[in-house]
């Protein structure tokens, strides 16, 4: 597939989210950090709209990963972090504005990442944009499922 200066551009600025993905340290983290930011942007009282905004962040993701894959000739390069700002956002759905709930998601989100638990690290190896965003949203949906199970243990002990 042949790419347009254009369009070699507009896949790169999406894929590495606004080219923060070139960042030269922990690309990840700063993609995971600018998922804090957009939650914090669009964390309204609306809920739709924010499941709305994750869902055209997950599309776009899915949209450019793999082209941007096959832009560089790599699997899964670390300055691709679209990944990255879709798990903080899910990781986040549903959660209060609370500064140590976000803190908590952020540093499980970013070990499960790592870890990459079943079946997250056999999504992985699966080629194009699949194999790129589905790792990092089951990390995600793991990573919230822990902070709900961990705010309802929270509200059972006080009341």
């Amino acid at each position: 597939m042949k790419f347009t200066p254009l369009g070699s551009f507009l896949i790169k600025a999406t894929g590495s989210f606004f080219f923060i993905g070139y960042l030269p340290l922990i690309p990840g983290t700063f993609g995971s950090l600018a998922g804090i930011g957009l939650f914090y942007l669009f964390k309204t009282g609306n809920p739709g709209a924010y499941f709305l905004f994750t869902l055209c962040v997950i599309v776009l993701g899915l949209f450019s990963s793999g082209r941007m894959e096959r832009l560089l000739g790599k699997k899964d390069p670390g300055c691709i972090v679209i990944d990255e700002v879709a798990g903080m956002l899910v990781s986040l759905s549903f959660m209060p504005l609370d500064l140590k709930i976000v803190f908590l998601g952020f540093l499980i989100f970013r070990i499960l990442d790592t870890l990459k638990p079943y079946p997250a690290g056999r999504l992985q190896h699966l080629h194009g944009s699949v194999g790129v965003m589905a790792d990092d949203l089951i990390a995600a949906i793991y990573t919230n499922i822990v902070l709900q199970v961990i705010l309802k243990l929270a509200f059972s002990k006080t009341v």
